[in-house]
């Protein structure tokens, strides 16, 4: 009887949280200024490569040699690689992406490029929740990995 009753509950709650998270709205803006983000909030489902080193938001910008430019297409091509990955806003300093998971929950992760640094800053957040179980922090180290051999070729 319980497990009668526990399926067909358990699948209404799965599609109510995809159909919420398929709801989500974007932040009202991404960056302070064309160099900076705007800060995490204090939920763990947030990380930055300007956060405080010693926060636990904290993930390491994607460096690079060379111009920005090459840089900046070695990323979009990085990207591009992913089935589950939309562009919304690829200008010559600030892309804008969302990823959607399986269950239609929608994380924004954005890019700076700062070419008098070498460096690309990142920041990845999910829209709703508060817990992402690691998914933004090993979502950006794929995505650095990936850069990097982009770069190479």
């Amino acid at each position: 009887m319980f497990q009668r009753v526990l399926k067909p509950v358990t699948a209404v709650i799965v599609m109510a949280a995809g159909a919420v998270g398929c709801a989500s709205s974007p932040p009202e803006q991404f960056t302070r200024t064309a160099s900076e983000f705007t800060p995490c909030s204090s939920a763990p489902h947030c990380v930055s490569s300007q956060a405080a080193k010693d926060s636990g938001h904290y993930v390491e910008p994607f460096a690079f040699a060379g111009t920005a430019d090459r840089a900046r297409q070695a990323l979009l091509k990085a990207l591009y690689g992913h089935d589950n990955v939309t562009v919304e806003r690829a200008d010559n300093r600030f892309i804008h992406t969302t990823f959607r998971s399986a269950l239609g929950f929608v994380d924004d992760v954005t890019f700076i490029v700062q070419p008098s640094d070498h460096i690309i800053d990142v920041k990845s957040s999910s829209r709703i929740g508060y817990y992402d179980f690691g998914v933004n922090k090993r979502r950006v180290e794929t995505l650095r990995e990936e850069f990097k051999t982009e770069l190479a070729r």
